[in-house]
């Protein structure tokens, strides 16, 4: 017997490739649900070769329903989270609000799995920003190696980060330009297209973003407590596909030739390092992809045992859909959650 999952957020960028990872990842589930808010009630959403009516979540009895994977936003994941958990279903949640409840697990499989057996206090588990599932995909094998001191790192964000709004925003803003038109909008602090924007979320009073403190804190919870981390994000004009300029200062030697053997062998991770032209991945050859891409590793030569690298994934999979269905698979995989049985 297979399992019942509800997907609420299922009309929004992430809530779409969540119903795409499961359908191709062949996730056991004898139906899925997507649900999102009453106005999204009708809409058509692919799952594998169906397509699905769209659900009103507040309508939904999740009482009979095994798992739900939610990327409906912070507001709605606080209201809805705990009601849903109530019912016996276990929710990832993709949303910011859960991370950093010292009593809901903060996973990343390749990197602290067996954290996940702490779900059962709240049931509920948090996926990661997608910004550090990257980060912190490449740091662990690496950290398990030579132990990770200080890392500092600049981002360089897509706009499907900020969603669908966030998409056609640079998309109606690109056009503009090329026609002559005045840009226009209001998703972005300043104009995205042709511009980078050193700005995501709102400002802290240490003058860090809100988005550069979650990396920090997040990096923290996953991975070591002690590690030291200071993060600069930017917005760039990219639909999908988060990068990362990575500087890593570690307790012990590392060479880059040793990163990169540690890193080709490493769950999750794919090395492309060549040094020649075009020998390193973008955001745009990662669209659809699975792994967390590492590139350009070398030698830090103004601080002991440092290396920097270049790290690339697509942020709507790995930084999102795929890590959420991820932690769902280990549930089943090592018999943390069983179905519930159906009424006769």
């Amino acid at each position: 017997m297979g399992y019942k999952v509800a997907v609420a957020g299922a009309t929004g960028n992430v809530g779409r490739e969540m119903l795409t990872t499961l359908s191709e990842r062949g996730f056991d589930a004898d139906e899925v649900v997507p649900l999102a808010s009453r106005r999204s009630m009708g809409v058509e959403v692919s799952y594998g070769n169906r397509t699905l009516k769209v659900k009103a979540l507040e309508n939904h009895d999740f009482s009979d329903t095994d798992l739900c994977l939610m990327s409906a936003g912070s507001a709605t994941s606080k209201e809805w989270a705990p009601k849903i958990a109530a019912k016996g279903c276990v929710v990832i949640d993709n949303s910011s609000y859960w991370r950093y409840d010292p009593d809901v697990p903060l996973v990343v499989p390749e990197v602290n799995a067996d954290t996940i057996v702490g779900f059962k206090k709240k049931n509920i588990i948090a996926n990661p920003n997608c910004s550090t599932t990257q980060l912190v995909v490449a740091l662990k094998p690496l950290h398990d190696r030579a132990i990770v001191k200080r890392v500092v790192v600049a981002t360089y964000q897509s706009v499907s980060g900020a969603g669908k709004e966030g998409m056609d925003e640079l998309f109606a803003q690109t056009r503009a330009i090329f026609v002559s038109d005045t840009p226009e909008g209001n998703k972005f602090p300043k104009r995205i297209a042709f511009n980078v924007i050193p700005q995501i979320d709102v400002f802290m009073e240490d003058g860090s973003t809100k988005e550069e403190w979650k990396m920090v804190e997040e990096t923290k919870k996953i991975l070591d407590p002690r590690i030291e981390v200071v993060a600069t994000c930017v917005r760039v004009p990219v639909f999908i596909g988060h990068s990362e300029a990575v500087n890593v200062e570690f307790e012990k030697a590392i060479s880059a030739d040793q990163a990169r053997e540690i890193l080709r062998t490493a769950p999750g991770i794919l090395v492309v390092d060549k040094r020649e032209l075009g020998g390193y991945v973008t955001p745009f050859e990662v669209v659809g992809e699975d792994a967390t891409y590492v590139s350009r590793i070398r030698e830090d030569k103004t601080v002991k045992h440092g290396l920097s690298f270049w790290c690339v994934a697509d942020n709507l999979r790995k930084g999102a859909a795929l890590n959420t269905v991820q932690i769902a698979e280990i549930l089943v995989n090592r018999k943390l959650l069983s179905p519930k049985k159906k009424a006769a």
